[in-house]
């Protein structure tokens, strides 16, 4: 699944380890959301959404 982590942290100026204190994860998991090998479970991705004030399907992309 493609997302749009890494693009939406950057523009926050957040490095993966503040974006994973501020989820609760580790920054090994934003790292593996952010290279497409882990899909967050759904929890987790509302967690992404509501953060950075989007929709889940703004930020993931299932199709693709």
């Amino acid at each position: 699944m493609e997302n749009r982590v890494r693009e939406l942290r950057e523009r926050q100026g957040w490095s993966q380890g503040e974006l994973g204190e501020r989820l609760d994860v580790s920054r090994q998991t934003i790292n593996a959301i952010e290279t497409g090998k882990y899909d967050p479970s759904l929890p987790l991705a509302f967690k992404i959404a509501r953060l950075f004030g989007m929709r889940i399907e703004t930020i993931f992309d299932p199709g693709k």
